[in-house]
């Protein structure tokens, strides 16, 4: 098992409670979506190849994902920075952080600065989803359409081209900037009569369906070659992670509603991930592995 997985099952057994599962903890008497991840050092980034500025730009758009993957729409954050920082990494991480503010209409509203050896970034997303129908893991069910809108392989593909000093700037930009989709997020949440599951593929295509088969206790069949990708490398499309693309499972009748959804496949009953007919073990990001 995943060993994330196995600490979140010792963790449940704790402090049992409805919101672990999901990327978002869904407060519905406030509608409102909760949402908290952090970034390490030599872990998710390297100073390496990324500039304050970048990092700060990815850490932000990583998180409003999440808020976005379960259909609701972002609206405040808070940020804990720690690191052996400067004045020069402070102002170029903090316009970073104003500039995607801007774009994505975000407010920030508190945080925390300390020091430390290497940098941390840990942000909280607010998100507001009045009117909108939530998402989950837990919702796909027999006879569901698998579809998914992005592009899958290509941030894998530009973290291979930054290690191994190839010249590109396609995958490399993707893989610094991560495109997110919030017009097809909330068309999904505002039109869909009926529950969905739908999940950002920051952990891997296979992740998400993975995750959706095992919470949803169903059986996923997809077909390779309905994958949108550009990269030529099958693992990078299938397990490399930090594209941020939606995958979910909707009822048909929704699925029709909605132009530019790509279906790879089905949900059926039983269990497993299926490809081409081949069921796949799991191979997904491991952050403890």
């Amino acid at each position: 098992m995943n060993k994330e997985f196995e600490f979140l099952e010792i963790i449940n057994k704790i402090i049992p409670n409805e919101f672990l599962g999901n990327d978002c903890a869904c407060l519905n008497e406030y509608n409102l979506a909760i949402s908290q991840d952090s970034l390490i050092e030599d872990v998710h980034f390297s100073l390496k190849y990324m500039t304050p500025y970048e990092i700060a730009v990815k850490s932000l758009l990583v998180n409003i994902s999440d808020i976005l993957a379960s259909g609701a729409c972002a609206k405040y954050f808070s940020i804990a920075l720690s690191g052996n920082l400067n004045n020069f990494f402070i102002e170029e991480f903090y316009k970073g952080l104003n500039d995607v503010s801007k774009e994505y209409n975000l407010q920030l509203i508190g945080g925390d600065l300390t020091k430390s050896d290497k940098i941390m970034v840990s942000i909280c997303v607010f998100g507001d989803y009045k009117n909108r129908k939530i998402s989950s893991r837990y919702n796909a069910k027999n006879g569901y359409v698998l579809a998914v809108y992005g592009e899958f392989g290509s941030s894998a593909q530009g973290l291979f081209n930054l290690q191994n000093e190839i010249e590109d700037d396609y995958f490399i930009k993707i893989h610094k900037k991560p495109i997110l989709y919030p017009e097809i997020s909330s068309l999904i949440a505002e039109i869909s009569e009926f529950p969905y599951a739908m999940m950002d593929s920051s952990d891997g295509l296979f992740d998400c369906l993975y995750q959706i088969s095992l919470k949803s206790k169903v059986k996923i069949e997809f077909d390779y070659s309905k994958i949108p990708h550009k990269t030529t490398n099958k693992d990078f499309v299938l397990y490399g992670g930090e594209d941020y693309c939606l995958v979910m499972a909707l009822d048909e009748r929704d699925f029709k509603k909605i132009e530019g959804l790509t279906k790879i496949g089905e949900v059926k009953s039983g269990e497993g991930v299926y490809m081409n007919g081949l069921r796949l073990e799991y191979n997904g990001f491991k952050h403890f592995d």
